[in-house]
């Protein structure tokens, strides 16, 4: 099986590179898989996608690190990002937020389809994450967002791997860790070493053993 690993940054797949001892480069081959460091963000992400997506690939593997909405779980957590929406296509209404799907113009959430019953994916919590422009860091656009679309994470690119393996008809996994609460901007809380770490040691058991 030919795999297809996405992030938008080094550094959220350092550990994989070093393993495998790959160079630094934004696209890297290997027999078994191939890795595309895209950039940050949508718009990023989808053209990155547009020179490099294929149906050559068995399957697109999404990572990298995320905020929570939710407490309860805890920070490095690696979860597996189901379901993704975009969470700001649309218009606002006053008050009211319209998305692309009332609007007639598209749709907003996409999933991550695959058939694995690798134990590795099958033991992660499975959640909602939305994907926006801007990440939340203000108390009444974070209960506003919570009300509207109830997601446990958000990144800022996951929806747009889920909406062009869609396209593609290829299967996609959207695999994240934790390494923030959903909160105003506070750095001294964040987790991201130990967030990559996880992320990268679930990852490099997922490659070994498919």
């Amino acid at each position: 099986m030919k795999i297809l690993l996405v992030a938008a940054t080094r550094p959220e797949i350092g550990l994989i590179t070093e393993h495998f001892k790959l160079p630094e480069k934004d696209f890297m081959q290997t027999p078994e898989f191939d890795i595309l460091i895209t950039g940050v963000g949508m718009t990023a992400t989808a053209f990155a996608l547009g020179q490099h997506l294929s149906t050559k690939y068995n399957l697109v593997l999404n990572l990298g690190i995320a905020g929570c909405f939710d407490r309860s779980i805890p920070l490095g957590t690696v979860l597996n990002v189901i379901t993704d929406e975009f969470a700001e296509l649309g218009a606002e209404d006053r008050e009211n937020f319209i998305s692309i799907d009332e609007l007639g113009f598209g749709k907003n959430s996409y999933t991550a389809y695959n058939n694995l019953l690798s134990e590795s994916v099958i033991k992660l919590k499975k959640v909602k994450g939305i994907t926006v422009n801007k990440v939340h860091g203000n108390e009444i656009s974070i209960s506003t967002v919570k009300a509207r679309l109830n997601p446990i994470t958000e990144s800022m690119e996951g929806a747009a791997v889920l909406y062009g393996c869609e396209n593609t008809g290829i299967p996609c996994l959207q695999i994240r860790s934790i390494s923030n609460y959903v909160e105003p901007r506070n750095k001294a809380a964040w987790e991201i070493g130990l967030a990559i770490k996880n992320l990268n040691e679930w990852t490099i058991g997922f490659l070994t053993n498919t």
